[in-house]
């Protein structure tokens, strides 16, 4: 095997563990939200390593699914979640 194909594989592997390493087992905290919103809702989970970043990811996933454009994904995302449900704490 020549060098230049030694080298892609092993660049291959380290670009795959590294995908695999952040987006597994880093999230400590997790957690459901619900938004409503201009008469609609929508329930959204998240994880993250933080507490705040679960919360904020959670919000934004459920505004997407609510919200049309730009002002609305931003004046939905303002909007304080009708619930909020811890799932874990690692």
């Amino acid at each position: 095997m020549n060098k230049a194909v030694a080298l892609g594989i092993a660049f291959m592997v380290a670009v795959l563990v590294l995908i695999v390493y952040t987006t597994m087992g880093t999230a400590r905290y997790r957690c459901e939200v619900c938004i409503s919103f201009q008469q609609r809702s929508a329930c959204r989970t998240a994880s993250a390593r933080t507490q705040a970043q679960a919360l904020r990811t959670a919000t934004e996933n459920a505004c997407a699914q609510i919200a049309s454009g730009v002002t609305d994904s931003i004046a939905c995302g303002n909007t304080p979640p009708a619930s909020v449900k811890w799932l874990s704490k690692n």
